[in-house]
């Protein structure tokens, strides 16, 4: 019995240990809503021209996401599909492994399921984080993960941040959904978008890969609903009937 609780310590020391080393930058908080249907739309189409170049989502398919989200095919074929893929194609990208091994030094992931697998919270993180490097081989890093191979592609609307100086870590940067954080970055060079600007892009664009790891959920939820109405409904009629049957014993 020790054994196997100092077994459980050592496991759960370096799950912790890596989860630290995973990234050293703070973890943003972002509201999820998979029901604003808005928001999944313009998520969707940041995806399909920044993200679905490099990774696939080949647990989806472009007529799924047309019908979940509310977009015509039409619209859907002129501003969201662009190799000449069908209407009923999963949505993946001709770059394979070795291409993106030898460019990226690593293949880029699948992100069907990768909101699920990291947290929304992380992937807004992530995309929150890229500073200035000039010692990257593509002169930028990420606080999130550092090291990573991803190229910050969204950077004409963020711009370009560098890491502020520790002394100045303790100014509280709010991250436009009320939740404060000391900001370890500072901007150097300004985006397109305004800092708020960004922050509700990649918001919209994390509302969709929630999405898109469950599909389902858009519709599981207002069925459990109509469930429990269903079964409160029929726990009155049920108890009505046990007092009808039951009266001449009682």
């Amino acid at each position: 019995m020790k054994n196997i609780c100092k077994l459980i310590c050592v496991v759960a020391l370096v799950s912790s240990s890596s989860g630290w080393a995973a990234g050293g930058g703070p973890l943003f908080e972002m509201h999820v809503d998979v029901h604003h249907q808005k928001s999944l739309q313009r998520g969707a189409k940041t995806f399909v021209n920044y993200c679905l170049s490099c990774h696939s989502a080949s647990f989806s398919r472009y007529n799924r996401v047309a019908a979940d989200l509310g977009i015509s095919e039409k619209n859907m074929r002129e501003n969201m599909m662009f190799t000449g893929r069908k209407f009923g194609d999963t949505m993946t990208v001709a770059l394979t492994v070795d291409q993106g091994k030898e460019w990226f030094g690593a293949p880029p992931p699948d992100l069907s399921v990768k909101a699920r697998s990291r947290g929304a919270n992380w992937i807004y993180s992530y995309l929150k984080s890229f500073y200035i490097d000039e010692s990257a081989i593509r002169g930028v890093n990420n606080l999130q993960f550092p090291g990573t191979s991803m190229p910050h592609v969204l950077w004409e609307y963020q711009g370009l941040q560098k890491l502020a100086a520790k002394d100045d870590h303790h100014d509280a940067h709010d991250d436009g959904h009320g939740n404060s954080h000391a900001s370890p970055f500072e901007i150097e060079v300004p985006g397109k978008l305004t800092p708020k600007g960004y922050d509700a892009m990649i918001v919209d664009l994390v509302n969709f890969l929630v999405y898109m790891g469950e599909p389902a959920q858009l519709k599981r939820q207002g069925i459990g609903v109509a469930v429990l109405f269903f079964l409160a409904f029929l726990g009155v009629f049920v108890y009505f009937m046990k007092r009808d049957y039951w009266k001449d014993i009682h």
